[in-house]
């Protein structure tokens, strides 16, 4: 095995992030602030067989678990040999999706050991979910969610939180761990990205959205591992289990074991920095690339990329340095 990747701070790095395409069938604000963003030519992206041979190099240097992001991952047409092949390396693989395609892969993601998806869903009313999404495929992606669980897998619902947007729906998707015991919920603090016109005004912090959810319910906090990006809580005598992500205002970075490879195959050593290394050209010249991703996170941060009060509103001009958070992979 090849070294393992570890930062100047002493992080071991074993979760591999991978973007398959900026491309998506819905039009986020807070991912895709605009409609007619243009997006990469296919020519920059990586192939199939560059994404399995990049994937088996981090795997070689300690990666043990795969996530697959975008964009929407489902809507690559060759996504369903990526799954395949990566299916096959000893890490294990998920996906992070909308889930609106999701019903056309079941056995494909069975066969290649997929357990555990996570679905983005910010609303639980179909008028909201097409005034956040600009696009009507509530219906279709509920439908996935229940077909996902009726076929055994773990659903893990991604919820940004955006006050003013959907906070006063924060208990309704409390409730639904009640019952399901392979149903999570993560409730996300809305993050600063280019375009996506974020301040702190919009953010639900982490400490009200406890304070809210106490309001109906009693819950308590569950163990978690010292990666974990989630503070886990269960509902007095519920299933399924919520947690909150709070990057900005709760952040998790002592703990960070993240790699994030663009669809271009730019390597990012965390979401919120803006250096990125290239991987993709390197690779198809022929050349080793352990040493330059070695490189690329030893010049790791401690926390936010390096920036300084990130919390703070008057630090925006940094973060719209960054890409689109679509252009990143989620």
């Amino acid at each position: 095995m090849s070294l393992p990747i570890i930062d100047t701070f002493g992080r071991k790095h074993t979760y591999l992030r991978i973007s398959l395409t900026d491309k998506c069938n819905l039009r986020c604000t807070y991912c895709m602030p605009q409609e007619d963003m243009q997006f990469m030519p296919n020519k920059w992206l990586m192939q199939a067989d560059e994404i399995q041979e990049l994937a088996g190099i981090f795997v070689e240097m300690g990666v043990e678990k795969i996530r697959l992001t975008g964009g929407e991952p489902l809507i690559r047409k060759d996504v369903g040999d990526i799954i395949s092949g990566l299916g096959k390396l000893s890490s294990s693989l998920t996906l992070t999706t909308n889930a609106v395609f999701v019903d056309q892969f079941i056995n494909e993601l069975k066969i290649a050991g997929v357990n555990s998806l996570n679905v983005s869903l910010d609303t639980l009313n179909p008028e909201r979910f097409k005034a956040i999404t600009k696009r009507d495929h509530f219906t279709k992606t509920l439908g996935s969610i229940r077909l996902l669980l009726s076929e055994g897998f773990v659903v893990k619902i991604n919820m940004v939180v955006m006050k003013g947007v959907n906070d006063d729906e924060v208990k309704d998707f409390v409730r639904l761990t009640l019952d399901e015991p392979n149903l999570h919920v993560r409730f996300i603090e809305f993050m600063p990205f280019n375009g996506n016109q974020w301040d702190m005004s919009k953010i639900v912090s982490y400490a009200d959205l406890l304070s809210d959810i106490n309001t109906e319910f009693e819950f308590q906090q569950q163990p978690g591992e010292v990666h974990d990006t989630a503070h886990q809580f269960r509902i007095a005598g519920g299933a399924g289990t919520f947690g909150i992500i709070g990057t900005v205002t709760h952040p998790f970075c002592s703990g960070c074991n993240r790699i994030r490879l663009t669809a271009d195959g730019k390597l990012k050593n965390c979401l919120f920095d803006t250096t990125e290394a290239d991987l993709l050209t390197p690779l198809r010249a022929g050349k080793d690339i352990r040493e330059l991703i070695h490189g690329h996170f030893h010049k790791k941060h401690f926390a936010h990329g390096g920036h300084i009060n990130f919390a703070e509103k008057q630090a925006k001009t940094e973060y719209e340095l960054n890409r689109k958070m679509i252009a990143i992979g989620g």
